[in-house]
């Protein structure tokens, strides 16, 4: 049985929502491609598990999300971006940076050293404009730790930001549970 054409439209038409969070969750165009590939292949293999009633952007988050958890399970290990690296891939990429080039380095570098249990909940929140319950569904944690996580990812980006958290120390980084 195949998705039906309201499917696929409505499908289509969160792909760039998609795109930008995997690019936001990896850091790396390729890889965020990747994710957003492996997202839209699940959804499409298991659409008729879809609920009407829910949100599909959420249930495609979620779909994405637990890829992404999957890959990392694989990996084994955390990578972490290099500063340096991530302005030479930034440099090599060109297009228009924005008005800011410093700041949007500088956010860069402050979410990429957040920890993920951090930064995954401040980007659906912030960037995606998700719900804290929509948060919750997409990441499978309870409501308040959602709270929790983005309350404490906007503290240490602001401490990245203003330059107040120490050089090697990074407040963002430590276990999350």
């Amino acid at each position: 049985m195949q998705p039906d054409d309201t499917f696929r439209n409505q499908l289509l038409a969160v792909i760039p929502r998609l795109r930008r969070y995997a690019r936001s969750l990896v850091f790396d165009a390729a890889a965020a491609d990747d994710l957003v590939q492996t997202a839209l292949e699940r959804s499409l293999a298991h659409w008729h598990q879809f609920d009407q009633r829910r949100d599909l952007l959420v249930w495609v988050l979620s779909i994405a999300h637990n890829a992404h958890l999957d890959q990392r399970r694989r990996d084994a290990r955390l990578s972490v971006v290099d500063p340096e690296r991530a302005s030479a891939d930034q440099d090599a990429q060109g297009g228009d940076p924005g008005v800011d080039v410093g700041l949007r380095i500088d956010l860069v570098h402050a979410l990429a050293r957040l920890s993920p249990e951090q930064r995954e909940p401040l980007l659906l929140v912030c960037v995606e404009q998700l719900t804290y319950a929509e948060c919750a569904e997409v990441l499978g944690i309870p409501l308040g730790t959602v709270m929790s996580r983005v309350s404490r990812a906007r503290a240490s980006l602001r401490m990245f930001l203003d330059g107040s958290a120490r050089p090697g120390a990074a407040p963002g980084l430590r276990r999350v549970i």
